[in-house]
């Protein structure tokens, strides 16, 4: 039996989509009360609120599946409410060759999983942390795309006609990018030459825009880490990308109820792989993989830089640690410094 057995009355589970969302009321016993499906919309999140004040009175909780994506507008307007919302993952659907599966289904799923846990999530605010996200993922975007159209540009450079091919060639990426940008057509040239050149400009015009504008949305992103957390910028080897990410899976002060949880968030968390004699840890594959780079990109940055990271490294090479165990090590150290001083500068 989970937590929250003895303090609620009613689970209201939720299974949303983007035109829908169905919930479910049940007890804590596991038995469903009652069932509605609304639209995911003002009026669908009025009507569903209603649905669990009538058939879920005294004190219930909310059980949201996708509370960060096709859920989000109910999170939010249930929030404002003073409504208890707990975050589950997608249920667990039993195996059975009927295929038995329903939106119904699932929203008492969701309810059932969130009565048996142990540990409930919190969603993740909006605010100033969905204004770091929306930015992250649009600059990951223009990034991605950069890389696409520089590869792009070297396949044409490739199998461009010689003299363009010699002309180009040996220049460096970025000189390369900017002589393209340049190139002209002529009257003289061939129909295959005018298209090339055509195709070489084009490309490296797109790199260039989405260069300005990575770095446009890195500054807005700057600006605001630099107002809500300025003491993680002051940690070496974070800069305001690592630190925006740290940011959005963290969310806000009291999410997590430990370091330990989350560093298992951030995949950090040693997994042992002992047998016999031989005592060790493995990675941990798990939990959220951009955060999980974002450490990874600052160890790298203390390796190269930070002398009592590079002292450590020496140290625990000397006892036989590989480097991948020594970088999970200092994964897990950062992952529990990180949190303490979030928790503690956010909070007061």
């Amino acid at each position: 039996m989970g937590l929250l057995a003895s303090k609620v009355d009613f689970v209201v589970g939720v299974d949303t989509h983007k035109k829908s969302h169905t919930a479910s009321v049940v007890e804590p016993t596991g038995a469903q009360i009652a069932q509605v499906s609304v639209t995911a919309d003002a009026s669908g999140y009025r009507r569903v609120l209603k649905f669990g004040c009538t058939h879920a009175p005294g004190r219930r909780v909310w059980a949201i599946e996708g509370s960060g994506s096709y859920g989000s507008g109910l999170s939010t307007y249930l929030l404002e409410q003073g409504e208890w919302i707990v975050e589950v993952d997608r249920p667990v659907r039993p195996a059975r060759r009927n295929g038995a599966k329903s939106d119904e289904l699932d929203a008492t799923r969701a309810a059932r999983e969130a009565l048996a846990r142990k540990h409930l999530a919190q969603p993740r605010r909006r605010g100033d942390r969905e204004a770091l996200r929306v930015l992250l993922r649009t600059r990951d975007g223009a990034v991605k795309g950069r890389t696409r159209a520089i590869l792009h540009l070297k396949a044409l450079v490739v199998t461009a006609q010689e003299g363009l091919r010699c002309h180009l060639r040996r220049s460096p990426t970025d000189e390369m990018i900017v002589r393209c940008s340049r190139l002209r057509t002529r009257a003289q040239h061939s129909v295959e030459h005018r298209a090339t050149v055509i195709a070489l400009r084009s490309t490296a015009r797109r790199i260039l825009a989405l260069e300005h504008e990575a770095n446009d949305l890195e500054s807005h992103i700057q600006s605001i880490v630099s107002r809500l957390a300025p003491e993680l910028l002051d940690q070496t080897g974070i800069g305001p990308i690592s630190a925006a990410q740290i940011l959005i899976s963290w969310s806000h002060a009291g999410r997590f109820r430990s370091e330990a949880a989350f560093a298992s968030l951030a995949g950090a968390a040693p997994i042992p792989a002992s047998s016999g004699q031989v005592i060790r840890h493995r990675l941990n594959r798990s939990g959220d993989r951009q955060l999980n780079r974002a450490l990874y990109t600052i160890v790298l940055s203390r390796l190269g830089t930070h002398p009592e990271t590079r002292a450590y490294a020496a140290r625990r090479t000397a006892e036989g640690k590989s480097s991948r165990e020594i970088k999970r090590c200092l994964k897990r150290f950062l992952a529990r410094r990180i949190f303490k001083l979030l928790e503690h500068t956010m909070t007061t």
